[in-house]
């Protein structure tokens, strides 16, 4: 048989006797009964590895001795090379796993704290006179769309330029961001918002951008914690 083969079979043996020696160990409830998940642990990390070494092993000199050469030191080491090819293939299905699972999990801007704000003003051309509140304030994203508050105590002219002042949060990780501005008896205002995926903290407001019907918006990203 072919070396290549050998291996292939050692392979074999040694996810058997790793099956094996799980099951085994399940059905005589070997372990610890006063804590399943420690004995289950110890028996997926300790026991049943040794089950695949003596697998590999076993198999290995089981396609030895059916050839012409039965010396210990063959099976020995095609033992040790069909071992490292089922850690191998171990190291590559964890790598495809975390791949997979943080291609697919939930872009969390902050995964584990409060969500980040997008505090805002907007400042409208001169003449309009002061809103005393603002309708419809909304941060629209290729994930969500997340509904924003305005601060009426901050609300304030510029000059003879009314300004509003409001935050909403940021939940997801993503560079895709607009705000909808809705005030009553003007019309609907969508500005975009130029801040990279990771939205970091920034203390100040960035520079006034200005939209097409002479409206202008600052913004800036503020983390739970910070100023």
């Amino acid at each position: 048989m072919k070396n290549s083969s050998r291996i292939a079979v050692g392979v074999a043996g040694a996810v058997a006797g790793y099956v094996a020696s799980f099951v085994l160990l399940s059905l005589f409830d070997f372990g610890n009964r006063a804590d399943p998940i420690t004995a289950g642990l110890v028996g997926l990390f300790v026991y049943s590895p040794i089950g695949a070494i003596a697998g590999a092993v076993f198999a290995n000199w089981l396609v030895t001795r059916s050839g012409t050469d039965t010396s210990n030191g063959n099976v020995a080491r095609n033992s040790l090379k069909s071992l490292g090819v089922v850690v191998l293939l171990c190291a590559a299905g964890i790598g495809i796993y975390i791949a997979y699972a943080y291609a697919t999990a939930t872009p969390w801007l902050n995964r584990n704290g409060a969500n980040p704000l997008l505090v805002f003003e907007v400042r409208f051309p001169a003449g309009i006179a002061v809103p005393t509140s603002a309708q419809g304030i909304e941060l629209q994203t290729d994930l969500n769309t997340m509904p924003g508050e305005v601060t009426p105590a901050a609300f304030h002219r510029d000059g003879d330029q009314p300004v509003i002042a409001g935050e909403v949060e940021l939940a997801f990780r993503t560079s895709h961001r607009q705000l909808a501005v809705n005030i009553q008896g003007q019309p609907s205002r969508i500005y975009p918002i130029d801040l990279s995926a990771r939205a970091p903290h920034t203390p100040e407001f960035g520079t006034w951008r200005r939209l097409g019907d002479g409206s202008e918006i600052r913004y800036r990203a503020k983390w739970p914690g910070q100023t």
